[in-house]
């Protein structure tokens, strides 16, 4: 049966329609594996004399081992935004006669089917068969290749549960949230460590074998909670990524704002209900996360907001960014139909900026808790919101005007560069720059809070004349009207 299935998935792909363009795609898709799989390989062969020249001093084998949960635990946040759900292709069969333990089964040996539980083999395979295998022995090289590859398929198993459950409760969603910034404050202030918990844990394995019989029970286990999770939520509603119609989805707060305010929950719904919008609007919570990249205490300390400036504008903004770059195109499957509605074209930009206020209040109340590292980073955040919602979302939506690529809502974004043109591509470029021009020459001659002043006050101006704005972006919208409705027409 599992071989039967996937028959009909091969078939599937060569019957379809747009094979052509997926071909395409597979095949640069496949060579950018190869190119990373080689990467990976090198660096594997190198392990130990990079670990020399850029840990120098180091014992080499408390640096690997360091490394090995540190690696597992970026590589399970790049799952969650890159791994797909492989749920919907057995939707034909749950009519059939066919044991759902079969179903199940075919869904977790297709999950397997993924570059990301290669990529472990070669990075960390060869280091085991040199290094390792010199210095502590056969049983030891063998009890550290199956603990990585143990922990690859764990990895595997609780992404696919995480994002399913994710799907199905938003009070999941920033739960986890809530958690992932917990551990990353916690690694920030130096409470607890990643590294110093993979070290201690690997340098154990080496000296007490048995250790390494704990990471394939873990893997069994999560493979068993993620089968019985889907087992239990085989149907079509469960499968459908929670795309399902609940009587919460009404927003009573936002009847204040009319018609306007209205438009902007049906967007919300949009988001909610359909792939490719639910994987942006997700990749923007992650997001969140950048700064424990950039916020660095030596800067703070000095004084020295530029690159906090620039994270936290994207921290703030990233919703309006990454969503509102096909600002137009989430409706371009009913773009006609709301052409000749009566729909008023003012109310639709203002329910835009409405929904980018709300998504970066949200945000910067989120990342306020980069507030207990230090004030300042408050005062910066601030600054950067009152940017996004009073300049950086006029300069999306003016963008947005001149994007005229039809967005199929049922495809996730990873990877999917359907509706991305040359508009889209160049957005970010006066979206980041702009705060600069007016920070850097107030920081250099002044000092650095006249910089976040100025930014502050620059965006405050644009949110107190967004009445001008709305009404210019009319105008923009009714010179292309009729050009964006037919790029959307335009479906390949």
């Amino acid at each position: 049966m599992l071989f039967t299935f996937l028959n009909h998935q091969w078939l599937g792909f060569w019957r379809s329609r747009g094979k052509g363009g997926s071909i395409a795609l597979q095949i640069v898709m496949g060579i950018l594996i190869l190119y990373i799989l080689a990467c990976a390989l090198i660096a594997g062969l190198a392990f130990e004399e990079l670990i020399r020249k850029f840990f120098p001093g180091k014992d080499i084998a408390s640096v690997f081992n360091g490394a090995i949960l540190y690696y597992f635990a970026i590589e399970f946040l790049m799952r969650l935004q890159l791994q797909e759900l492989p749920t919907l292709s057995i939707v034909p069969y749950l009519h059939l006669n066919i044991p759902k333990n079969k179903l199940v089964t075919f869904l977790n040996v297709r999950a397997l089917f993924s570059a990301f539980n290669i990529l472990p083999v070669f990075l960390f395979f060869p280091f085991c068969a040199t290094y390792i295998h010199d210095t502590n022995g056969v049983l030891t090289e063998l009890l550290f290749m199956l603990s990585i590859f143990s922990l690859t398929i764990f990895n595997n198993y609780l992404a696919l549960y995480v994002k399913r459950l994710s799907t199905a409760s938003t009070i999941f969603v920033f739960s986890g949230l809530f958690l992932l910034l917990s551990f990353g404050t916690l690694e920030y202030l130096k409470v607890f460590s990643i590294s110093d918990l993979s070290n201690r844990v690997f340098a154990q394995l080496a000296t007490h074998p048995a250790i390494g019989t704990i990471f394939p029970i873990l893997a069994f286990v999560m493979f068993r909670i993620n089968a019985s999770y889907l087992k239990n939520n085989l149907y079509i509603e469960g499968l459908s990524r929670g795309e399902k119609k609940k009587s919460a989805t009404d927003y009573p707060f936002l009847n204040k704002f009319g018609e306007a305010g209205t438009l902007a929950a049906l967007e919300i719904k949009l988001i909610l209900r359909n792939k490719r919008s639910k994987s942006t609007a997700s990749k923007g919570l992650l997001f969140i996360l950048y700064g424990f990249l950039f916020y660095k205490k030596e800067l703070i300390n000095k004084d020295e907001f530029g690159m906090i400036l620039f994270a936290a504008t994207f921290m703030t903004g990233n919703m309006i960014l990454l969503y509102g770059q096909f600002m137009f195109g989430w409706q371009s499957a009913e773009f006609d139909g709301l052409m000749a509605s009566k729909t008023s074209i003012k109310n639709f930009i203002k329910s835009k900026f409405l929904l980018f206020s709300i998504s970066s209040t949200v945000l910067t109340l989120i990342i306020s808790l980069y507030g207990l590292i230090s004030w300042k980073i408050l005062l910066v955040q601030f600054t950067a919101y009152f940017y996004s919602i009073g300049i950086a979302s006029v300069l999306v939506l003016y963008f947005a005007t001149r994007n005229y690529k039809y967005i199929d809502l049922s495809k996730g974004s990873s990877f999917n560069w359907q509706g991305v043109g040359a508009s889209s591509m160049l957005m970010s470029l006066p979206v980041f720059l702009l705060p600069f021009v007016i920070y850097i020459p107030l920081s250099y001659f002044f000092n650095p809070y006249l910089g976040l002043s100025g930014v502050a006050i620059f965006g405050l101006a644009g949110l107190f004349s967004r009445t001008f704005w709305v009404d210019f972006l009319v105008k923009e919208f009714n010179k292309r009207k009729y050009q964006i409705a037919e790029g959307f027409r335009e479906r390949s």
